[in-house]
């Protein structure tokens, strides 16, 4: 069974049911001509985060004369992302590096090119390939995890009843979040929001009604489905 961990807040603007996001941080080297191109993607779940996470990659990298830099969080149409040509001709670095990590369908992600140049210039041509290749490399390298909306919900069952449910919310691929044993059992639930009608007519079904899920929900938001 794969494990789960809550993320901050809630739902993505666009309301997507499931997105991919980095699980770790990736690298990417390319030589053209003697320049150097050094790219570092990551993870950033948010604008901030984007920030920090580029400073200390240019902290990392000082003897670089160039440091472009792209991050996309959310998507949609009022997606946030951004991107810098960190000193390179307009458009021949920051926009090819945010082009990428479009394609790959990421969100929560941002990389940073490093370029030690090597005293022939590329071209405007040459860079935009130069950069987009390195941030693909980098991609490859990258593992990636899952986030999948939930709804959560509190029910309060009677013991004989809690025994049988545990089967019943396994089955389904629900996440018991907290427990509590007092005179009856109070549970906070999350479910995956594509099942959340099935699974609230499930446990009505197998309660004879004593279960209403439907009425019991509290808030949706993401969980990172991890192993």
């Amino acid at each position: 069974m794969r494990r789960t961990v809550p993320k901050r807040g809630v739902v993505q603007p666009d309301s997507v049911m499931r997105y991919r996001i980095p699980a770790g941080e990736a690298q990417g080297e390319l030589v053209v001509k003697r320049s150097t191109f050094l790219a570092t993607v990551g993870h950033a779940s948010s604008v901030a985060a984007a920030r920090e996470y580029i400073s200390r990659a240019r902290a990392a990298r000082r003897d670089a004369r160039h440091h472009a830099w792209a991050f996309k969080i959310t998507g949609g149409a009022q997606a946030l992302m951004g991107s810098s040509d960190g000193g390179e001709p307009g458009g021949t670095a920051g926009r090819p590096i945010l082009a990428v990590l479009e394609a790959s369908g990421l969100r929560e992600v941002v990389a940073v090119v490093a370029r030690c140049f090597g005293g022939i210039k590329l071209g405007t041509g040459g860079l935009v390939r130069a950069y987009g290749r390195v941030v693909r490399e980098a991609l490859g390298r990258l593992a990636t995890t899952e986030c999948v909306l939930h709804r959560t919900g509190r029910i309060t069952v009677g013991y004989p009843l809690y025994a049988s449910l545990e089967h019943v919310l396994a089955r389904c691929d629900v996440i018991v979040e907290e427990t509590t044993f007092a005179k009856e059992v109070t549970m906070l639930l999350a479910v995956p929001y594509e099942r959340a009608r099935q699974v609230a007519d499930a446990l009505r079904d197998m309660s004879s009604g004593q279960i209403a899920l439907d009425q019991c929900w509290l808030e949706d938001r993401y969980y990172v489905m991890e192993g």
